[in-house]
């Protein structure tokens, strides 16, 4: 099976409207901004869906108030901290595949350093929001 453009002798399946974390386990990250409002898609995400990993990025305030409903990991930043350090941060926690982030929380400069964390690794990864028609993911 090629997988991501590689060669892989071990899984003998065919994928077809699969994502890759139905095979290899999916890992959730979302970042938690300062606003509140857009915490509970976070939490759904987290309590709803089947996840082998959660991490989560936000600062020590955003750890301290989110109550999520699963045990999750915590990247922890200073969003006044500049870009590369935000983005090198992310960047030594992130998981190999099977990346699925969420980006419907946070600030546009934590965006852009999980993003360019995860190009700089190489790390394939897909997109999840929730949905009046439930939980999509491109």
């Amino acid at each position: 099976m090629v997988l991501n453009g590689v060669l892989c002798p071990l899984y003998n399946i065919i994928l077809y409207n699969n994502s890759i974390g139905d095979i290899l386990g999916k890992s959730l990250i979302a970042v938690l901004g300062i606003g509140k409002g857009s915490w509970g898609h976070v939490a759904r995400l987290i309590s709803e869906e089947e996840w082998d990993r959660i991490l989560l990025i936000s600062n020590e305030w955003g750890k301290e108030k989110f109550t999520p409903a699963k045990e999750c990991e915590w990247i922890l930043v200073n969003n006044r901290a500049g870009f590369d350090i935000i983005k090198e941060e992310i960047k030594k926690n992130l998981p190999g595949e099977g990346v699925v982030i969420s980006l419907i929380s946070g600030s546009g400069k934590e965006h852009m350093a999980l993003l360019s964390a995860l190009k700089e690794n190489k790390t394939d990864f897909e997109l999840v929001i929730l949905t009046g028609d439930g939980t999509k993911y491109y």
